[in-house]
């Protein structure tokens, strides 16, 4: 991966300030320690810091076609490149690198913006068009890379982070609370929304370009899954055990095209494990490392699991102890990468595994993200095979909130995490008096963050498996969890799960090869059969959940109860000090346990929130 930041005025002929460019660019020097590059002209400049993973000698950026007409700087890789590049030189474009990325100058040249159709990759891009005067920028199609952007005046801000775009002068530094009411309701962030206001995050499968004529956002892709009363074939479950199988190993193949070493993270789970089998099968003595988190708890630990695979891949396996002692310079290193405050503590132990790959000298991991999303993995999609989505009792209470799941995806008989009216009350209580009476305005459930179209007819999982994938997936467990944790340690890491093809796969796929019996990922488990442990594939899955705030403030960590004290909460001026002090006094008695995941930590979104304050020197209300 790398990182790319810069900006555009098409209207005012001032030319953009390469000091400033660098500047931008240097916020991400973690994204890509390897090199810089830098291109500006009259209207339109942007900078690069590169971490070099294919074509180690020739591949830095800004890369140009052959009359240097476009300019191009692309985070992250088109996995399918090869396959593009021999149709491209057969068709007589010539090409200066081997790197992957130059494909897409050629294929914009004969596509135009159309070139995304043909890209089974990770990205995010910024591709200049000088004859045409046009500034392309485009996330990949599941929202693995991140991009964000901003509009100041007639300037057009753009960066692979936050911060580099907070360098620009002309950008403000103010809260949305918008941002943070949604992560106090959904798993996390939902683009285009940040915890900036009037900066925008680019969504999954979208396109921007940018003009003399303004801005353009255009979808070119999304997760479709088909209608319940659609006809069509129906996928038998040797077909789909074949198919997916194949796909799969495709996936694997892909990713394990590099020039710098490449390692696994193993969980213990299924989704891991089977990625270390398909590597023992397809390409064994490729992958030579492989990462773990441990703990001494025996109770949240797998580590005979995780060894049981490190063994069958034949990897040098390190297990990291997790170390609670030191979670203040971790948390605080946390928040800054995420650019958000979090409810739960897990990123403090991604950040660990990708410090542990990269003392090792690794360059690029393999990661089982996806899967759960994918092949029905969480407790939700048993929940609604079961019928419990549809008790919910009688009365004003049930009749509001199925008022609100009309709102919010078209189906009242659709249960998604909790029940949102009744949030809608404990959320306006948290925030301090000031900003709970602007409640109404900035309530995130004012509007659907998802396309309702998407959802209306569909079945039951594939309900869920759309609103896990647009909520839980692209912004959080890929984004602050997946590639800010693992960047922040100038790791890429890579998703098998995240293929096109295995994602095509899945979205044609009939619920029941999915969902067995209240048994999840059926059709996984068949792949698995062979490549990984009976053990494994017949173990009872394993809902880990890091400790939370009531085990921080058990531990009497000075700096947590400093972040939580009532003088504090009250100078920042954006949660009611009653209120936490409440909740404080309900975490801390004993015996006390969330209920996850139906429940949110809300302390522990207060406590980050107080640090990502801090980090961002952003103003507080009072």
């Amino acid at each position: 991966m790398c990182g790319l930041a810069g900006y555009a005025n098409f209207k005012t002929g001032v030319a953009p300030d390469h000091d400033l460019i660098a500047h931008m660019a240097d916020a991400l020097v973690h994204r890509g320690p390897d090199s810089s590059g830098c291109f500006h002209d009259a209207c339109v400049g942007f900078g690069f810091r590169r971490l070099r993973i294919i074509d180690l000698v020739s591949g830095d950026q800004p890369l140009y076609n052959e009359d240097r007409s476009l300019v191009l700087m692309c985070n992250g890789e088109i996995f399918n490149y090869k396959e593009l590049r021999q149709g491209l030189v057969e068709r007589g474009h010539s090409f200066a690198t081997r790197c992957d990325v130059e494909v897409l100058l050629h294929l914009y040249e004969e596509k135009g913006p159309d070139l995304l159709q043909e890209l089974n990759g990770q990205f995010a891009f910024a591709l200049y068009d000088r004859k045409e005067r046009r500034l392309l920028l485009a996330r990949d199609h599941v929202g693995i890379n991140p991009l964000f952007y901003t509009v100041a005046g007639d300037t057009f801000i753009f960066g692979s982070e936050i911060k580099a775009i907070l360098r620009h002068p002309l950008v403000r530094r103010e809260v949305d609370p918008t941002g943070l009411d949604q992560i106090l309701c959904f798993p996390g962030l939902v683009s285009p929304r940040t915890m900036f206001k009037g900066i925008r995050s680019l969504e999954s499968g979208h396109l921007l370009i940018v003009s003399p004529e303004g801005i353009r956002n255009e979808e070119y892709w999304d997760l479709v899954y088909p209608r319940a009363d659609e006809p069509g074939g129906e996928m038998s479950e040797a077909e789909a055990v074949e198919s997916l199988g194949e796909s799969f190993a495709r996936s694997v193949r892909y990713r394990l095209q590099s020039d710098v070493p490449v390692g696994l993270y193993l969980s213990g789970g299924l989704d891991s494990s089977l990625i270390a089998g398909m590597i023992a099968r397809e390409a064994p003595g490729t992958v030579n490392h492989s990462f773990s988190i441990g703990f001494t708890d025996e109770r949240i630990s797998e580590t005979a699991y995780q060894r049981l695979m490190a063994e069958r891949v034949g990897s040098h396996h390190e297990e990291i102890v997790f170390d609670w002692s030191q979670i203040e310079s971790r948390m605080r290193r946390m928040v800054y990468h995420c650019e958000c405050p979090v409810k739960e503590s897990y990123n403090t132990c991604s950040l660990a595994l990708s410090e542990a790959a990269r003392r090792a000298g690794i360059t690029v991991i393999l990661t089982g993200e996806g899967a759960d999303e994918l092949f029905a993995g969480y407790v939700g999609y048993r929940f609604d095979q079961s019928g419990l989505r549809r008790e919910r009792g009688d009365g004003l209470a049930a009749a509001l909130e199925d008022e609100m799941r009309e709102r919010l995806w078209g189906d009242r008989d659709l249960f998604y995490e909790q029940d949102y009216y009744a949030s809608r009350e404990l959320r306006a209580a948290l925030y301090a008096e000031g900003l709970g009476t602007a409640f109404p305005e900035f309530d995130c459930l004012n509007e659907s963050p998802v396309n309702k179209e998407r959802l209306a007819g569909r079945h039951p999982v594939h309900q869920r498996s759309y609103l896990d994938f647009k909520l839980r997936m692209a912004d959080h467990l890929i984004s602050d969890h997946g590639d800010r944790m693992a960047l922040a340690n100038s790791i890429e890491a890579r998703y098998p799960f995240l293929d096109l093809g295995v994602v095509d796969l899945a979205r044609r796929m009939p619920p029941g090869l999915k969902l067995r019996n209240l048994g999840e990922k059926y059709v996984l488990k068949r792949v698995a059969e062979g490549l990984v442990p009976r053990s494994i594939i017949e173990r009872e899955k394993f809902g880990f959940h890091a400790p939370g705030s009531p085990y921080l403030l058990h531990q009497g960590i000075d700096w947590i109860h400093d972040l939580l004290s009532p003088d504090r909460i009250r100078r920042q001026g954006y949660f009611n000090p009653d209120m936490v002090e409440t909740l404080k006094r309900q975490y801390l008695r004993e015996g006390f346990r969330l209920n996850l995941p139906f429940e949110n930590d809300l302390l522990m979104i207060v406590l980050t929130f107080g640090v990502f304050l801090e980090a961002f020197d952003l103003p507080c209300l009072r």
